[in-house]
C-alpha cells in the first residue's frame, strides 16, 4: 500500500482536492489543507524534505508585491461605482429608444449596453443585477418572451468575462506569465465577435418567433420630433460626420508621425471624432441651434461619457501609455468623476463599493495563497510531470489536447467559477501548453471564453443566481435555466472558432513577464584536483548576465543566472 501511495502520490492528491472541493469546504482552504496535508505525507514517505516549505513565505510575499493583481480592485471598484452611478439606466433607456421601434429592439439594448457595461466594468455581478433590474420588467411588459429575455441579460452580463477590462483576463495573465495589455488586445475582437453572435441570434428568433420579440408600440417612444418624427437621421448624419473627422485625422496624423503605429493613430483619431461630436451637442444645446434631434442629442449625451472612459482606460493600456495597473486607477478615478456629473455620488455610495471591492479582492487573495501552497507541494511529488505526461501523450496533438482540456474546464465549470478553474487549472495546463508550442495569449483567450460558461450553466450559474435574486416572481428559475442554453451553445461556438481559426485571437507584441533563470554549469571544470578539496579550496562561483564576460579561469564552473523577459 505504502509503495503504491508512493508512486501515485501526483493524481492521488489531484483526487483528494476533488474531493475536497465536492464537499462544500471553502475553496481556498480546501487548497491550502490538501497541499499540507500531503506535504506533511510526502515528508514522511521520503518524497519531499521539510526545507520545501520554507518557499512558501517567499512565495506569499511575491503574490503580495504583485502588482498586476493591483488592476483587480480598481477594476472592480470603477465597475461598483458606475453600476450605481445611473449610467446603466441612461443607457438601456437611451439604446432602447433608438432600437424600440423594430422587433426585439430592447434585446438588442441589452446586448449592446451590456457590450459597453463589460469595456467599462468588467465585473459580471453589476451588469446582470443592473439590467435585470431594469430592462428585465420592461421586457416582460412588452410581451418578450420570458426565457429569451432572461438569456439574454444574463449573456449580455457575461460579456464582462472575455471584454476587457475582464478580471479574469488579468488573472489569465498573471498565471501565464504573460502581459495584461497583450491579453487584452488579444481578448477584443473575440468579445466583439461573440456579442455579434448574440444580435445574431436575437435576429433569427425575431424572423422565426416574432410573437416572442415585439417592438415597442408608438406610445413609449418618448424621444420623437414635435412632428412625431423619430429623429435617427440626424443620428446617422453626426455618426457619418464623426467618422469622415476620424479618417480626415487619422490620414494627417500618419503623414505627421510615420513612426507612429496604426493603434496608436487609431485611437487618437476616434477620440478626436468622439470629442468632435460631444461639443457639436454641447454647442447646439447651449446655443439652442436645432442642429441635432432629440434622439441624436441624447445618445450623444449618454454613450460618449462611458466611451471616454473605455477610450481613457482601455486606449493607454492598448498603446502602451499606462500598464493595467495604471489603468484601473484611471478609471476608477473617471467613474468617480462621471459619478459627480450624475449627482449620483454619496458617501453610502463610496462605502458600498469599496466594502465589496475589498471582498472581493480578499476572496482572490485567499484563493491565490491556497493555489500556492498546493502547486508548491503539487510539484514537489512531480505532478507537474504527471499532468505533462498525461496531456501530451494524447492521440491528436495539439488540437487532442486542446478538445480534452476544453471539456474539462467545460465540464468543471459546473461546479466551480472562474476564479477557482483560473487558479487551479491553468497553472497545471499552461506549462503543457507552452512545451507543445501553443502561443499562451492565445490559449489564456480561448480559456476566457470557455470559462465564461462557468457563469451560464444550469444549474450552479452565477449568473443565473445574480438573475433570479432580481427578477420578478412570474420569471420562474426553470426560465431562466431554459434561457441560458442558447446562449451556452453560442459560447462553445465560438470556442470552436477560435480553435478552428487562431486568427481570431491576433496581438502585435508580446512580452513575458516571468523571468526565466537559467543554471549554467560548464562539466569540463568540475574535475578538479583533489588536493584542492583536502586543502578546503573551493573552486570560485562566478555570478553573471548571459553574455558577461567572467574574470575567472576557464577552468572554473561558473553559474550564470540571466534575466530574459522576451519569450524565446
Amino acid at each position: 500500500m505504502t509503495e503504491f501511495i508512493i508512486a501515485n502520490m501526483a493524481p492521488i492528491m489531484f483526487c483528494a482536492l476533488v474531493v475536497f472541493l465536492l464537499s462544500g469546504f471553502p475553496v481556498a482552504f480546501s487548497l491550502a489543507a490538501n497541499g499540507l496535508f500531503f506535504a506533511v505525507l510526502g515528508i514522511e514517505f521520503g518524497l519531499l524534505k521539510p526545507e520545501l516549505l520554507q518557499a512558501l513565505p517567499n512565495r506569499i510575499f511575491g503574490i503580495m508585491g504583485n502588482d498586476t493583481l493591483l488592476a483587480i480592485p480598481f477594476f472592480t471598484f470603477m465597475g461598483l461605482i458606475l453600476e450605481r452611478s445611473g449610467m446603466a439606466e441612461d443607457l438601456l433607456d437611451t439604446i432602447g429608444q433608438l432600437f424600440g421601434p423594430m422587433r426585439g429592439g430592447i434585446a438588442y439594448a441589452v446586448i449592446f449596453v451590456g457590450a459597453l457595461l463589460a469595456a467599462t466594468t468588467g465585473v459580471v455581478a453589476a451588469s446582470v443585477i443592473s439590467m435585470g433590474l431594469i430592462s428585465l420588467p420592461v421586457m416582460l411588459r412588452y410581451g418578450y418572451d420570458k426565457r429569451l429575455a432572461s438569456g439574454v441579460i444574463a449573456a449580455s452580463g457575461t460579456l464582462a468575462q472575455i471584454i476587457p477590462p475582464s478580471l479574469v483576463l488579468i488573472v489569465m495573465a498573471d498565471q501565464l506569465g504573460r502581459s495584461v495589455g497583450d491579453m487584452y488586445q488579444a481578448a477584443f475582437i473575440p468579445g466583439l465577435t461573440l456579442t455579434a453572435m448574440y444580435a445574431v441570434y436575437v435576429l433569427v428568433v425575431s424572423i422565426f418567433k416574432p410573437k416572442w420579440v415585439p417592438a415597442l408600440p408608438p406610445e413609449a417612444r418618448n424621444l420623437r420630433e414635435a412632428n412625431g418624427d423619430s429623429g435617427v437621421v440626424s443620428l446617422l448624419v453626426l455618426i457619418v460626420g464623426s467618422v469622415l473627422a476620424s479618417f480626415v485625422v487619422a490620414n494627417i496624423a500618419t503623414k505627421i508621425h510615420p513612426a507612429a503605429t496604426s493603434g496608436e493613430i487609431g485611437i487618437f483619431a476616434a477620440s478626436v471624432g468622439v470629442i468632435g461630436a460631444f461639443l457639436l451637442a454641447l454647442i447646439n444645446r447651449r446655443m439652442k441651434l436645432g442642429l441635432l434631434s432629440r434622439m441624436a442629442e441624447k445618445i450623444v449625451f449618454v454613450l460618449i461619457p462611458p466611451l471616454a472612459l473605455i477610450f481613457l482606460v482601455l486606449g493607454t493600456i492598448f498603446i502602451g501609455i499606462a500598464t493595467p495597473t495604471e489603468g484601473g486607477g484611471m478609471g476608477a478615478t473617471g467613474a468617480l468623476i462621471l459619478a459627480l456629473m450624475n449627482r449620483r455620488l454619496s458617501w453610502d455610495l463610496l462605502k458600498q463599493a469599496m466594502n465589496s471591492t475589498t471582498r472581493l479582492s480578499c476572496f482572490v487573495m485567499f484563493i491565490l495563497i491556497g493555489s500556492t501552497v498546493f502547486s508548491l507541494i503539487f510539484r514537489g511529488v512531480n505532478g507537474d510531470v504527471w499532468v505533462e505526461h498525461l496531456l501530451s501523450s494524447l492521440p491528436g496533438g495539439n488540437v487532442g489536447f486542446l478538445i480534452v482540456v476544453n471539456i474539462l474546464f467545460f465540464l468543471l465549470a459546473f461546479f466551480l467559477d472562474f476564479f477557482e478553474l483560473a487558479f487551479i487549472l491553468v497553472p497545471l495546463v499552461g506549462p503543457v501548453a507552452d512545451k507543445l508550442g501553443i502561443d499562451l495569449i492565445w490559449f489564456g483567450v480561448l480559456l476566457g471564453v470557455n470559462m465564461q460558461t462557468s457563469f451560464m450553466h444550469p444549474p450552479f450559474g452565477f449568473a443565473l443566481f445574480y438573475l433570479r435574486s432580481v427578477a420578478p416572481k412570474e420569471v420562474k428559475t426553470s426560465d431562466i435555466y431554459w434561457g441560458a442554453v442558447p446562449f451556452v451553445v453560442i459560447q462553445v461556438i465560438m470556442v470552436c472558432l477560435i480553435i478552428a481559426f487562431p486568427g481570431f485571437v491576433s496581438v502585435g507584441s508580446k512580452v513575458d513577464m516571468k523571468e526565466q533563470i537559467q543554471l549554467k554549469i560548464d562539466p569540463s571544470s568540475m574535475d578538479q584536483d583533489q588536493g584542492e578539496k583536502a586543502n578546503g579550496d573551493a573552486p570560485p562561483l562566478n555570478f553573471s548576465t548571459e553574455g558577461e564576460k567572467s574574470d575567472s579561469s576557464p577552468d572554473s564552473p561558473q553559474l550564470n543566472f540571466s534575466s530574459d523577459t522576451e519569450k524565446k
